[in-house]
């Protein structure tokens, strides 16, 4: 009896042994073919899309009569719109950059909400791809209604960014604001026929007005891309507003003709950096005149630009992926690698100019740190003209934005603003308030020609999913700013303004605009009398 206990006991741990061994045996495998898909020189065999609808089906708190209904209405992105965006074809050498720019450049889509893409190795000693999307609801009808700067915006939308799942544009919107009633028609092809020539044009008639906007370009669309071209335009008139402590105080009216020609040659990436360089030509042509209606005209100088140009960009190749910074619980790809721009160009009569000016443009950013714990982007950029020698709309500006994470759900966010200008065209006044940051004070309630904007935030990213349609999020923050300078229509500087404020955010994993809805309360601490105790503010922006 103790011979046969014994007997088992010994079959037992053999067989123990054996699954630990053979679950060993797996783990290495599977680490062994994660390095091999990394490895360049493996040849890519298949490619293979798994497109999951906006809603999961197999998740039974999404398994609900209207979430089938949506699933059924909408077209899925079809499988060519989403290889026609990859870097990488059958029969190529596996790069996992390659595939990992092939991420980024889908994540882009408003259509869609992620993009991953898996190698797997073959038995033969190739590559397949797995590559996994999630589309989002991209027909948008909708009535919409913000408030900033103590002033209402209304208007309805009629949105399809991924018409018949092809990647299109299509948009019909009426807008109401505090500067015109615009009605606008919005057409969109990033990928025309899959190349990579893209088409994007606005159609828009105002009551002031009409702005009619073009552009057919086909970009550097990744870092080994060797060559651009493209062309845009913009032909526009409309009425511009001074305004002073939140105060329309004068107005004028401007017609702008606007026409770049150019193209962009590189070498691709070398060594972890991109050259491109570029040259083209450019119109720009602005004639101003006095406004109708009951405020003083302050009209500034007709000014006619036209000029040829050349132009140098650098870049590094320094990605990193992270969630919850200026999104909610969606993947971010944040830049944090050097980039640098600079540009020339020499208007003259002979041209077709009014005068002579070296117009120049230049910037700069770096990210430092850890995006995961703690890190601080900045950047820097300049532009101007020279015309007889002396300077002339010439500014200077620095952005710096912080991050440290504090834990899974809580961010510390700073973020500083400055910028100085010198003789700058009447048309190009410094303004801050309600609606660029200043979230306590009526909109442009301050102007000058330089400014400086500090805020600090404490977000909150929560795990609240109502109906499991929208991200909810919350922040408690505060502002100071003030700007320098004479002001172009003579109103009085007060100096540095703070305010301080509470705040929800809602964004939609669901929905293709890629926006955060904010709702702050902000409580102004400085300024005139004449300004409300609580400022109520409900606007969508690009980030949390």
């Amino acid at each position: 009896m103790t011979h046969a206990r014994c007997d088992i006991r010994a079959r037992l741990l053999a067989a123990l042994a054996l699954t630990v061994t053979t679950g060993a045996a797996t783990l290495a495998a599977d680490e062994s073919d994660a390095r091999a898909a990394e490895a360049e020189g493996r040849i890519i065999g298949r490619i293979t899309f798994d497109r999951h609808d906006v809603f999961d089906l197999s998740d039974p708190r999404e398994d609900k009569p209207l979430y089938r209904l949506a699933n059924r209405l909408h077209v899925v992105t079809k499988e060519r719109v989403i290889a026609a965006q990859l870097l990488l074809e059958p029969g190529d050498a596996f790069r996992q950059r390659l595939a990992d720019e092939s991420e980024r450049i889908l994540r882009a889509n408003n259509y869609l909400y992620d993009a991953k893409i898996t190698p797997v190795v073959t038995a033969d000693g190739g590559v397949d791809l797995e590559v996994t999307t999630r589309d989002v609801w991209t027909l948008l009808p909708a009535f919409h209604a913000s408030r900033k700067g103590g002033e209402n915006t209304l208007g309805f939308t009629l949105e399809e960014s991924n018409l018949a799942g092809r990647g299109q544009k299509l948009a019909l919107e009426r807008r109401e604001d505090v500067d015109r009633d615009e009605n606008s028609f919005q057409f969109r092809d990033k990928q025309i026929g899959s190349s990579w020539v893209g088409i994007d044009f606005v159609i828009a008639n105002n009551s002031d007005g009409h702005s009619h906007f073009g552009v057919i370009e086909r970009p550097f669309y990744a870092l080994d891309a060797r060559w651009s071209a493209g062309v845009t335009m913009l032909d526009s008139d409309s009425e511009r507003t001074f305004y002073a402590l939140g105060e329309r105080s004068a107005r004028y009216r401007e017609e702008r003709r606007f026409l770049t020609l150019a193209g962009g040659w590189s070498r691709g990436l070398e060594n972890g950096w991109v050259r491109r360089y570029r040259a083209g030509f450019t119109i720009d042509d602005r004639v101003f005149s006095a406004a109708d209606g009951d405020l003083p005209p302050l009209v500034p100088p007709d000014r006619e630009l036209a000029y040829p140009f050349v132009g140098i960009e650098i870049l590094e190749d320094r990605f990193t992926t992270t969630e919850n910074r200026e999104q909610i619980a969606r993947t971010e790809d944040i830049y944090m690698g050097t980039r640098l721009t600079a540009s020339l160009g020499w208007a003259s009569p002979g041209t077709g100019a009014d005068r002579d000016a070296l117009v120049y443009r230049a910037g700069v950013s770096r990210g430092f740190g850890s995006i995961e714990r703690e890190a601080l982007l900045l950047s820097a950029a300049a532009g101007g003209r020279i015309e007889s020698g002396a300077s002339r709309n010439a500014t200077i500006g620095l952005s710096a934005k912080y991050f440290r994470q504090q834990s899974e759900k809580r961010v510390f966010f700073a973020t500083l603003e400055a910028s100085r200008g010198h003789a700058l065209d009447l048309d190009n006044p410094v303004e801050l308030g309600g609606d660029t940051g200043l979230r306590g004070y009526p909109l442009r309630y301050q102007a000058g020609d330089s400014h400086a904007l500090v805020t600090v935030e404490q977000r909150y990213f929560w795990d609240w999913y109502p109906w499991r349609l929208f991200r909810v999020g919350g922040a408690i923050f505060a502002d100071a700013g003030r700007t320098w300078g004479t002001h172009p229509a003579g109103g009085e500087n007060l100096g540095w303004l703070k305010d301080v404020g509470i705040g929800l955010r809602f964004a939609s994993p669901r929905g293709g605009v890629r926006k955060v809805v904010h709702l702050d309360l902000a409580f102004p601490l400085d300024g005139d009398a004449s300004i409300d105790e609580v400022q109520i503010l409900l606007e969508s922006k690009k980030s949390f």
